[in-house]
């Protein structure tokens, strides 16, 4: 009784698990972007568009375009395929026009003020984030018309979209985490926000990353 109860508790402790982690990652996205807006206080200066606008961006439309095919904890999980990949190019389509805003704000007010452009690493990273995120969301293309993907299959161009994505998202995450160590953001809070902040984030990258390579390997296992 002991050894056939132990390999069916494993699966479910697993569930609970991958479950729990994905409803806390979307409280996290929320929650975080919230954050941020009454930090910021968005419209108060050019500065104030570029934090709200990016973790707009990033930590909520790009998160939550991906938990959409999880299947634990997806918002519309009775939904067909058909309709969650329109949700998730609404989703990543603002996700890139959050993401151009944001930068082309904070690159006004750098101009305003008359500071340099992208002298720190979070400015380099933001730069190279946004520009992968527009290469990103082109190369997409294919996969809502495939008759501009000659010679690709779809369950390829599926993988490489994919793979692309998660590259694009733990980009933007390592942007956010290179914002937190801004003398604006390490002036404006305590220290245990501060850790807690960039825990926040780091959590929601592992999900996002297990989730992704989950369903990469269940798609190789049922291929082989």
């Amino acid at each position: 009784m002991v050894h056939k109860k132990e390999p069916e508790s494993e699966p479910r402790l697993y569930g609970f698990t991958r479950t729990a982690s994905v409803v806390l990652t979307h409280l996290i996205c929320l929650g975080f972007a919230v954050f941020i807006s009454v930090l910021s206080r968005p419209g108060t200066s050019w500065f104030s568009w570029h934090p709200f606008l990016m973790t707009l961006a990033f930590s909520f439309f790009m998160t939550e375009a991906i938990l959409l095919f999880s299947p634990e904890g997806s918002p519309i999980k009775s939904f067909s395929h058909k309709t969650k990949g329109g949700v998730h190019r609404l989703l990543q389509g603002l996700c890139a026009s959050c993401a151009v805003l944001g930068f082309a704000a904070i690159f006004y007010n750098k101009h305003l003020s008359g500071k340099p452009h992208f002298t720190s690493w979070h400015g380099l990273f933001g730069l190279l984030t946004v520009c992968v995120v527009i290469a990103q969301s082109l190369a997409a293309m294919p996969l809502s018309y495939p008759s501009l993907a000659k010679g690709w299959s779809l369950a390829k161009l599926k993988r490489y979209h994919a793979a692309s994505g998660l590259i694009t998202y733990l980009l933007g995450s390592a942007s956010m985490l290179l914002g937190l160590c801004s003398v604006w953001f390490a002036g404006a809070v305590r220290e245990y926000t501060w850790y807690l902040s960039a825990l926040c984030l780091v959590l929601s990258a592992f999900v996002i990353m297990n989730q992704v390579s989950r369903s990469y390997m269940a798609k190789k296992r049922f291929q082989s």
